[in-house]
């Protein structure tokens, strides 16, 4: 059975850092693209980062470009989102993601919370 969980959410003032961590296990971590998506209060869930399975190479979406920074841990099965910088507008529960060619997984989701 896959699980992932996040952790690490937590209430912020804005201009403040968080990590979020994502544990794998089930898997073969290592051979899946991991990525960070959010979901803001009474809103679509949507895509923040990607980090690939092979490369490890890097994406971010335009709204957390330059202020968040995500990374992987693939012989302890952890995924990692460092968020610096933090806005109102990144209040949202967070989740973690694997994906490759046949399957996608979800974890169950991390709140963040910042404040002015």
């Amino acid at each position: 059975q896959v699980t992932l969980v996040e952790s690490g959410g937590a209430p912020e003032q804005s201009g403040g850092s968080l990590r979020l961590s994502c544990a794998g296990s089930g898997l073969v971590f290592s051979r899946y693209d991991m990525s960070w998506f959010r979901q803001p209060p009474k809103q679509a869930r949507e895509w923040v980062a990607t980090i690939t399975a092979a490369a490890g190479r890097t994406n971010y979406s335009e709204s957390v470009k330059g202020r968040f920074a995500v990374s992987r841990d693939n012989d302890n099965q952890l995924l990692y989102l460092q968020m610096t910088n933090l806005k109102p507008e990144d209040t949202a529960v967070y989740y973690c993601n694997a994906q490759n060619l046949w399957e996608s997984y979800w974890g169950q989701g991390t709140q963040v919370t910042v404040s002015l």
